[in-house]
């Protein structure tokens, strides 16, 4: 088993979930009052089938797509998002009457 891509998809996942909806839709399940386990296990399930998912789908895109392709679509998917997010907020925030407040 390679530890190092082991450590560092635990980092990258842990990292990018913290403060996501997926959070933000078990604290208010689990503040019901229901139980807290039932939640936890219910998550921790979804979590782990999402991203069984997606390392299968990688996996098998990688065996069609040279590993440079991959990585040039991520960047240019990324760079695509930035920009529409910066875009879009800057936009907004200029039509937004609470912001002239």
């Amino acid at each position: 088993m390679d530890w190092h891509l082991l450590g560092l998809s635990f980092i990258t996942v842990f990292l990018s979930e913290l403060g996501d909806k997926s959070q933000l839709a078990a604290i208010a399940l689990s503040g019901r009052g229901q139980s807290v386990r039932a939640v936890f296990f219910g998550s921790a399930a979804a979590l782990l089938l999402t991203s069984f998912l997606g390392a299968l789908a990688g996996g098998a895109v990688a065996e069609l797509l040279p590993t440079r392709i991959l990585k040039a679509i991520a960047a240019v998917g990324f760079a695509i998002l930035a920009a529409r997010l910066l875009l879009f907020n800057q936009a907004e925030s200029e039509e937004s009457p609470e912001a002239e407040q």
